[in-house]
C-alpha cells in the first residue's frame, strides 16, 4: 500500500469514500454497477455528467430484480447522458465491484452500491492511485465491454485478482504458502476443492479461521477477505464457492503494506468470540449429497 492508498472498513465511512471519489472527478468516471439502490451515489454520477465528466457504466444482466431495477437503472442513466455498457455474456454474472476515476484513482471492493452495503454489512473497500493497479482495471473494463468471451490477458497487475481467470489458481497458491496463519471472513465458502485446500492447511499446524455469517454482530455479511500469516491479505468480491471460482467476473486486490495488513489483522482480532465456520461438516455435506444424487442416477460414477 502506498501513501496514496486508504483502506476502508467502517461501514459509516463508506458512502463518503465513493461520492467523494465521483465529485472529485474531472473527466471519466468509469465502474462495475452489480446494483445500486443508493439515492446519494445516484445524484453525484447526474451531478457529474451535468459538468461534463463522462461516465461508463458496466451493468450484468444476471443481477436479481434485473428487469425491475438494474435495466431501468441503465435506461435512465443513459437518458442522463452516460455510456452504458451491458455486459454481453448473458449467462454469466458481472459480479466485480471497482470504480475507477480520471485514470488516476481506483476502488476496488466487495461492497454494492447500496444504502444496506453502505450501512448494515461487513464489507471491505481500498482506495488507491496505484498506477498499475489503475492501468489494469481500466483495461480489464475495456476488455469486457470490447471482447468478453476472449480469454482475459495474463498482464494484468500481481495484484489484481480477476475470476474466474485466475481466481482459484492465484487464491489456492495462497492457501498453499500460507506459514502459519489463514484468516477468512467468507459466508459463501463452499467450493470442495478449497475446503480440502483449507483442511489440508489445517492438517499441516496452518491456524486456519473461518468466519462466515454471525462475524460481525449487527451486521450483514457480505465481504470477503482472506489474510494469510499476517502479511498479505486478499479483499473484493470473491467468495470460495464454485460460481464465484469458476464462472463469474469478479475482481480482488492483494494487500501486503504492513500498514494496512495491519489494520485488518487488528479488525480479526475482534472476531475472536465470533462462531467459525466447521469446514469439516461443511465438506462431508457436500460429499453426502454428492452421493445422494450420483445414487439417483444409475450408471453415473
Amino acid at each position: 500500500m502506498t501513501p496514496a492508498e486508504t483502506l476502508i472498513l467502517s461501514a459509516s465511512d463508506r458512502r463518503d469514500a465513493v461520492t467523494a471519489l465521483i465529485r472529485g472527478a474531472r473527466t471519466r468516471v468509469a465502474l462495475s454497477m452489480f446494483r445500486c439502490t443508493d439515492f446519494k451515489v445516484m445524484d453525484e454520477l447526474a451531478d457529474a455528467l451535468k459538468r461534463g465528466v463522462q461516465v461508463d457504466l458496466l451493468l450484468t444482466q444476471r443481477a436479481k430484480g434485473w428487469e425491475k431495477r438494474i435495466r431501468k437503472l441503465g435506461v435512465l442513466l443513459e437518458s442522463m447522458g452516460a455510456n452504458v455498457h451491458r455486459y454481453s455474456l448473458a449467462h454469466i454474472k458481472y459480479h466485480a465491484k471497482y470504480l475507477l476515476v480520471d485514470g488516476e484513482y481506483a476502488m476496488v471492493a466487495s461492497l454494492n452500491f447500496t444504502t444496506k452495503c453502505f450501512e448494515q454489512t461487513c464489507d471491505f473497500m481500498l482506495l488507491t492511485q496505484d498506477p498499475a493497479v489503475v492501468d489494469g482495471l481500466n483495461r480489464l473494463f475495456r476488455h469486457d465491454i470490447e471482447q468478453p468471451a476472449a480469454p482475459l490477458s495474463e498482464d494484468l497487475p500481481k495484484r489484481l485478482i480477476a475470476g474466474p481467470d485466475a481466481a482459484r489458481r492465484r487464491l489456492k497458491k495462497l492457501i498453499r504458502n500460507a506459514r502459519q496463519s489463514i484468516i477468512l471472513i467468507d459466508h459463501k465458502v463452499k467450493d470442495r476443492k478449497m475446503l480440502e485446500e483449507l483442511l489440508a492447511a489445517s492438517a499441516r499446524g496452518i491456524d486456519v479461521r473461518v468466519y462466515g455469517r454471525d462475524a460481525v454482530p449487527g451486521h450483514a455479511s457480505h465481504g470477503k477477505l482472506m489474510l494469510v500469516d499476517n502479511e498479505r491479505a486478499v479483499i473484493g468480491s470473491i467468495a470460495l464457492a464454485r460460481p464465484s471460482l469458476n464462472t463469474r467476473r469478479e475482481v480482488a486486490i492483494v494487500i501486503e503494506h504492513p500498514g494496512a495488513v495491519g489494520q485488518l489483522a487488528r479488525f480479526t482480532q475482534e472476531l475472536n468470540g465470533a462462531l467459525q465456520v466447521d469446514l469439516r461438516a461443511v465438506l462431508d455435506d457436500k460429499i453426502r449429497k454428492k452421493l445422494a444424487r450420483r445414487q439417483g442416477r444409475p450408471g453415473e460414477e
